[in-house]
């Protein structure tokens, strides 16, 4: 099949999932689906090959991610429950005061935001906005948008947040490379992204505190855990990821400590780790009966549930591209052009995110495109962790009407569209250049 139909294909594809989301209204599940049996038939796939490489490309996403997700959505069920979250929040607001309480909205996104999915997170900490605000801290557009710039960055750049750790599992990146990268870049981006654009912005764009009311959690009276507490629990995963990376660079490969330290410090095995300690560290100790914990797991895993099943339909999508042909093509005409594979990254998964607005989506489809360019160059794994940061962050460029994200801003922060473009969007795209270039200067001394 020629070129110029593969690459017909490629955007007819993206541009079909667009129509079948937005105007259609089909869930993202089957839309997915549904456009990856299309691509496969208009790429000339054998019919018969097609089924089994949307059951590929959906165990194979789901095998990595499914475990992650659930488990990381159980961590953050308990944090939140028990006002771990909480008591992180007062913590940095009562360090920073209400002067630079901005800044402390934008460390509290960063950091609260860990073991929690975006949308969730934004539905917990935005009362913490609204509180600050009441309380003289400044305008909502400058406080929210402080918020969400702290809370958008963990989730594009920092492992065990589920899109950075998807896109390190497809690519074989090292994962503490990945973190050590992810805080290279979430550092400068969501302090240019949060507290110094939206201090520009807010003296431009002004809106009113929305009349709903963010419902407050009963905790029956219970006092919160230690700061202390809540940052070491949010902490240990990428302790443990972070020191198998470095620790296994000293350790004879393949000896008895090199393996345990591959154990522990495997993702699965870290946030499994973090489970159970905030089982028993903020459940048992503080007198919550394990039928409480896990009637709290059990919430946690309904909306998990939705989240899993579009990031393995994403998974479909870019299985269905390798096969077909239409990445290896796609891609091998970009490594023609002479960009480095980061820009290229970049570039592919801004793409995508434009044209259907996931970030997920526009990550996982990135990596189909970009894997067979990457394949014949044997990266080492930090140099792939550099791509990683890189897909991020092209993820999250140009937020517009087809994302989620964009609405949620808008109906939380009572905006109006255009006033969410001037804000949302900006501090998206700015996240999401800062990231990249951060990527590509990284790339510059692998």
């Amino acid at each position: 099949m020629s070129e110029f139909t593969l690459i017909f294909t490629a955007l007819g594809s993206i541009l079909l999932l667009l129509f079948l989301v937005m105007k259609v209204g089909l869930h993202a599940v089957v839309a997915l689906i549904l456009v990856s049996m299309f691509t496969g038939i208009f790429a000339g796939m054998n019919p018969a090959d097609i089924a089994a490489t949307i059951q590929k490309g959906m165990g194979g996403t789901l095998g990595f991610v499914a475990v992650v997700v659930a488990l990381g959505a159980m961590f953050g069920k308990v944090m939140e429950a028990t006002g771990a979250l909480d008591r992180v929040a007062q913590t940095l607001l009562s360090k920073f005061g209400k002067k630079n309480a901005n800044w402390a909205l934008t460390f509290t996104g960063f950091i609260c935001a860990l073991p929690l999915f975006f949308d969730v997170a934004v539905v917990l900490l935005i009362g913490v906005a609204f509180a600050v605000v009441r309380q003289g801290g400044g305008s909502l557009i400058k406080i929210g948008l402080a918020l969400l710039a702290g809370i958008a960055t963990c989730q594009a750049f920092l492992i065990p947040a589920p899109g950075p750790i998807l896109v390190a599992s497809q690519l074989n990146a090292d994962y503490g490379y990945t973190i050590l990268f992810g805080l290279l870049a979430s550092v400068p981006a969501m302090i240019l992204a949060g507290p110094l654009f939206g201090s520009l912005i807010s003296k431009k764009v002004h809106v009113e505190l929305p009349d709903h009311a963010i419902e407050e959690i009963d905790r029956g009276g219970q006092s919160l855990p230690s700061f202390t507490l809540a940052i070491f629990l949010v902490a240990l995963p990428l302790t443990l990821i972070g020191v198998k990376s470095i620790a296994s660079q000293f350790v004879e490969a393949h000896s008895t400590l090199y393996n345990w330290l591959q154990f522990v410090g495997h993702p699965f095995i870290a946030i499994m780790f973090a489970c159970l300690a905030s089982f028993y560290l903020l459940g048992h100790r503080r007198g919550m009966s394990q039928s409480q914990v896990m009637e709290l797991c059990s919430h946690a895993l309904q909306p998990a549930g939705i989240i899993i099943l579009v990031t393995g339909a994403g998974g479909v999508f870019k299985q269905v591209l390798i096969d077909s042909g239409v990445g290896p093509t796609l891609g091998g005409m970009l490594a023609d052009s002479g960009l480095p594979v980061v820009i290229l990254a970049f570039v592919l998964a801004a793409a995508v995110r434009v044209i259907q607005g996931s970030a997920t989506v526009a990550m996982l489809t990135a990596c189909g495109l970009i894997i067979p360019i990457i394949e014949p160059l044997a990266l080492s794994g930090q140099q792939l962790a550099a791509v990683t940061i890189a897909i991020g962050a092209g993820s999250v460029v140009l937020s517009h009407v087809n994302d989620s994200g964009f609405w949620l801003a808008n109906r939380y922060l009572g905006m109006t569209e255009k006033q969410t473009l001037q804000t949302w969007t900006v501090m998206e795209t700015i996240i999401g250049v800062v990231g990249g270039s951060v990527a590509v200067l990284i790339s510059l001394f692998l």
